[in-house]
């Protein structure tokens, strides 16, 4: 597999993933630019529309279709915002206002833990039976305040001890290195080299 379709039309996510990729000459072609449109995600957990995702790429382009599922899932919120980490606030999409109704949540609460979690799903066709699927588990804590320019989403305010920074603080070769999203995408290419 040499070329695969990025079922994402997340910039942030496409950088991410070609930088991870490009060692291993797996040319990454947006599902945009062959036309294809975002699938829909109406599922509970993020495995279901990791995979709802990765078969619709591969349906409506013909060939392996590589798709992630992730956010940031907070136990003082029951989990959430989890799979709605995307549109916490509603309609349309924003990190900004995102971020901010996570902050109002927050209020308040003591029990500051949070992680980011990803699946990621690579289907050879719309149709196949074993489609590889791994996930991996980012720990750290909500900050006080944000900091850092750096990724996107919830960077900002999740902080790691292990690095004595935010997400948005870590250069980005170090965060393609230590993220949920290096640490699926190391056991699904593990798998492949199977």
């Amino acid at each position: 597999m040499k070329r695969v379709i990025l079922a994402s039309s997340n910039a942030g996510k496409l950088r991410e993933f070609r930088q991870i990729l490009e060692p291993l000459s797996i040319e990454l072609v947006p599902q945009r630019e062959l036309g294809i449109e975002d699938a829909e995600e109406p599922h509970q957990t993020f495995v279901e529309n990791a995979l709802a995702k990765a078969r619709h790429a591969a349906r409506a382009g013909g060939m392996p279709a590589l798709a992630d599922d992730s956010g940031i899932c907070v136990p003082a919120l029951g989990g959430a915002p989890g799979v709605h980490s995307a549109r916490f606030a509603g309609a349309p999409r924003s990190d900004e206002r995102n971020n901010a109704r996570l902050v109002e949540l927050m209020a308040g609460h003591s029990d500051r833990r949070a992680h980011y979690y990803c699946v990621i799903v690579l289907a050879r066709s719309g149709d196949d039976p074993e489609p590889l699927i791994a996930d991996g588990r980012w720990h750290g804590t909500l900050a006080q305040a944000p900091a850092g320019n750096g990724g996107f989403g919830y960077d900002p305010w999740f902080f790691l001890p292990s690095h004595a920074c935010t997400a948005a603080q870590l250069p980005a070769a170090e965060k393609n290195r230590v993220s949920h999203r290096a640490l699926a995408l190391a056991r699904l290419l593990d798998m492949l080299q199977r």
